[in-house]
């Protein structure tokens, strides 16, 4: 997906004039709803949801730029718009300036993985100060359109959801850790990491009402494995675990969880 996919013509506007937040948040409700994607919401519905995003804080991030948004669930696509705004407004920016460049988003609810991801590309392509100049500059909505296309012409990083998974093994057995972790550490494209980890008995002794756990002959050694695998690879895995401890249904001091992913990135160094 590029961001030249989901940039609505129809919501593109130059010469914007606002006296405050308020103000520019009706317009956006509007403009929104020239899109054909919004035909089944109301003014007042994306109005309601843009104002319930900016009470948990304000969209505007600097560099003149402010980002509104909203997920709806009657949206089944990702409605992106241009306001540009030559003498600014106040948008309660955390460096207090106006801003003049507002660029929002009216997304579906069912995908904030791609929402996510849009919001970072719009949000990167717009650290070009004087790509973002020429775009409040712009005299015509084509013009305005044609700049923003042109600064956002990469693609939006796409990811298949359900394609890796997040094994956790939580281990209380310092000689069963490392005979895990050697085992684990041979499958390919796995991305391991080792977190400290404590027992609740170590927690609960410091707690005065419970100090007396403390006697208790408790080892205090607990450790976190964490990898992302290939899904294809979890019943392996499992497997090598299982030569290690035997059956996992009948262990202790052994704790194996698995979740699907729906997003993941990157690769850590081994």
């Amino acid at each position: 997906m590029k961001l030249s996919d989901v940039i609505r013509r129809e919501c593109v506007q130059v010469n914007g004039a606002f006296e405050d937040k308020a103000m520019v948040l009706c317009e956006i409700a509007s403009l929104a709803r020239k899109s054909p994607l919004c035909r089944h919401v109301s003014e007042e519905a994306v109005l309601e949801a843009l104002q319930e995003r900016e009470t948990l804080g304000s969209t505007a991030f600097g560099n003149d730029i402010a980002i509104p948004h909203c997920r709806l669930k009657n949206v089944h696509d990702f409605v992106v718009g241009l306001i540009s705004v030559p003498n600014g407004v106040d948008f309660e920016a955390p460096d207090q300036k106006k801003i003049h460049l507002i660029v929002f988003i009216i997304a579906p609810t069912a995908d904030s993985t791609t929402h996510i991801r849009l919001l970072s590309s719009i949000s990167q392509a717009m650290q070009d100060a004087a790509a973002v100049k020429k775009m409040i500059t712009a005299k015509t909505e084509k013009a305005l359109y044609d700049r923003f296309v042109q600064a956002a012409e990469g693609d939006i990083p796409t990811y298949e959801p359900g394609r890796k998974n997040l094994l956790s093994v939580l281990v209380q057995d310092q000689t069963i850790f490392q005979k895990i972790l050697g085992a684990m550490a041979g499958i390919e494209s796995c991305s391991l990491s080792v977190l400290d980890a404590q027992n609740s008995h170590a927690s609960l002794k410091s707690i005065p009402l419970f100090a007396a756990v403390g006697a208790n002959n408790h080892s205090e050694f607990c450790k976190l494995i964490l990898a992302v695998i290939e899904k294809k690879l979890t019943n392996e895995i499992i497997r090598r675990i299982e030569t290690v401890t035997g059956s996992l249904s009948k262990c202790s001091g052994i704790l194996v969880t698995v979740q699907e992913l729906s997003f993941c990135a990157g690769m850590l160094e081994p």
